[in-house]
């Protein structure tokens, strides 16, 4: 007898959550033969109620079930990976075109970190210069470049940090931007060189008073802004190149610049953060070397093996793993962005259920970047 109520409990189940699984079910196969089978069901939750001994579970359960898309709506909505952290007011700049947090181009440094604190990083950028990383949590995400005289003269963000006397910000669309900003430019000359620029539509730069502003939209948001970079006019000429200077330092700065990025994606996306992996990261590394050394870009290498085989070979144990590749942007800015509005790269960097991250990136012998973002669950 126990055995016969429980298949029929277990028929009742797939009777009082039909609402939850027959309509995408019945995309894919006819369902129709459920009329049936629904009537069964009703006919034995009727001769099972009268039994003493599961009356009371299969209230239980009915209750349980018949709450569950609340409980699943208000966790999706309600779930906060970290405690919020109050926003700046943001003022009109008045000295400058465009502000971060407040800052600008030419403000010293002791007014930088009398505003936002010690920095949490400090990497090489291409520019021959540093990237100082402020946020809290991965909130109130920025960076700022100093010159050699301590002056503020780059700044980049991808929060809701921007002010501008142009009335621009993060969500500002893309139409409201070139209208106010005008026609971005298409080349930036180096040298004797004229260096196209990207015009993808991902991105608009601007040259406004000897300052370089490159404004970046999400394309999955309406081609909204999602992120700025403010560059001053002499930071921007001491890349002597499309690329810069490769180093060691450049190599380091370039991953942990990416690992940072993908945090405060993911936090402004209410994700919760992954934490950095050494192990991993050389996986990363070892691929991207590869390719750079081998003139190829693809998730698979030349001896056939996918990200997950060299994974395991190197002794990583995953339940859910995955692998971003990027190649030839300029900096792990450009690259991070250009991630995010790929809707394959964006899920993963946007995935809820990885927690481990590491970050690899080689040049080849024409110093263009190659990144790997390698991300795993144990």
């Amino acid at each position: 007898m126990r055995y016969l109520s429980s298949i029929l409990t277990l028929l009742l189940v797939a009777y009082l959550t039909s609402p939850l699984w027959e309509k995408p079910v019945s995309q894919y196969i006819d369902v129709s033969f459920l009329d049936t089978m629904d009537e069964q069901v009703i006919k034995s939750y009727k001769f099972l109620k009268d039994q003493p001994y599961i009356n009371n579970a299969i209230d239980d359960l009915s209750r349980t079930i018949a709450t569950l898309p609340e409980k699943l709506a208000a966790n999706e909505t309600s779930y906060d990976p970290v405690t919020q952290v109050e926003k700046p007011t943001l003022a009109t700049p008045t000295d400058g075109l465009f502000s971060v947090y407040n800052i600008q181009i030419g403000d010293k440094m002791d007014s930088v970190t009398q505003e936002l604190g010690t920095a949490k990083r400090i990497t090489t950028n291409e520019y021959g210069s540093e990237w100082h990383t402020f946020h809290k949590d991965f909130q109130n995400f920025m960076m700022v470049s100093f010159d050699d005289s301590s002056r503020v003269n780059g700044l980049f963000t991808n929060n809701d940090l921007i002010a501008s006397s142009f009335g621009i910000k993060l969500n500002s669309p893309k139409s409201v931007v070139q209208k106010a900003m005008g026609k971005p430019i298409k080349q930036i000359q180096k040298g004797n060189i004229n260096y196209i620029l990207n015009d993808d539509g991902e991105m608009d730069t601007f040259l406004i008073e000897n300052v370089y502003v490159t404004v970046f939209y999400d394309v999955h948001e309406n081609d909204t802004v999602t992120a700025i970079q403010i560059l001053s006019e002499g930071l921007e000429k001491q890349k002597p190149a499309l690329y810069g200077n490769t180093s060691k330092d450049l190599r380091e700065g370039f991953e942990f610049q990416l690992f940072d990025l993908t945090n405060a994606a993911r936090v402004h996306h209410k994700i919760p953060p992954v934490t950095w992996e050494s192990t991993i990261r050389g996986t990363a590394y070892k691929h991207s070397l590869d390719m750079a050394e081998h003139n190829y870009f693809s998730h698979t290498n030349l001896a056939g093996q996918s990200p997950f085989e060299r994974m395991s070979m190197d002794e990583i144990n995953y339940s859910v793993a995955g692998e971003n590749l990027a190649y030839g942007q300029s900096s792990s800015i450009f690259a991070h962005e250009g991630l995010m509005n790929s809707i394959g790269h964006r899920k993963n960097l946007l995935k809820r259920d990885f927690k481990f991250l590491g970050v690899g990136v080689a040049f080849n012998d024409k110093n263009q970047p190659y990144y790997t973002e390698n991300f795993y669950t144990p």
